[in-house]
């Protein structure tokens, strides 16, 4: 019985030893505690004021390291170009009396990033992100308002996605 015990205590304490061993080496995998570090000092983001997706790209961004947003592209050292943004819906299935059952929402943009003279650092780029909603007719409300979340919830992918592909860029 005291062999068994003796056993138990001997492998509990090598397991606390690994974990902490494992978790005192400071591992982290890149971009999970939200910062990356960004090629560049500053940016210039071509989103209309109003686009929900910039404003949040924009926080992200000035959130992190040592990258500044500028509003004036004369004084950026790296411009986000928008080429098109945009969202769909259409019909996924349909129920037995022709009505429908799910719908599949998109959420398209394509961007470039150019450098200050004009060279491209990342050519034209489409991220596009799908998410299927089920429709029910009797809950027009609910189902409108976990459509706009979904919305939400795809921009917010779509952003880190961007900030992703961003600190891959190799500046020239």
């Amino acid at each position: 019985m005291t062999t068994f015990r003796s056993a138990t205590v001997l492998r509990a304490t090598a397991a606390l030893v690994l974990l902490a061993s494992l978790s005192a080496c400071g591992f982290q995998l890149r971009g999970a505690n939200g910062q990356f570090k960004m090629p560049f000092n500053s940016i210039y983001l071509s989103f209309p004021e109003t686009s929900a997706l910039g404003t949040e790209l924009r926080r992200n961004l000035r959130g992190g390291d040592d990258v500044r947003v500028v509003a004036d592209a004369a004084q950026a050292e790296t411009l986000f170009d928008v080429l098109s943004e945009t969202r769909g819906k259409q019909i996924l299935s349909l129920n037995a009396q022709g009505r429908v059952r799910e719908y599949l929402l998109t959420y398209t943009l394509v961007f470039r990033l150019r450098d200050n003279k004009g060279a491209e650092l990342l050519p034209a780029t489409e991220i596009s992100l799908k998410r299927s909603i089920t429709f029910d007719e009797s809950q027009v409300l609910g189902k409108e308002s976990e459509e706009v979340l979904l919305y939400r919830d795809m921009q917010t992918d779509l952003v880190q996605q961007i900030l992703r592909r961003l600190v891959a860029v190799k500046p020239t």
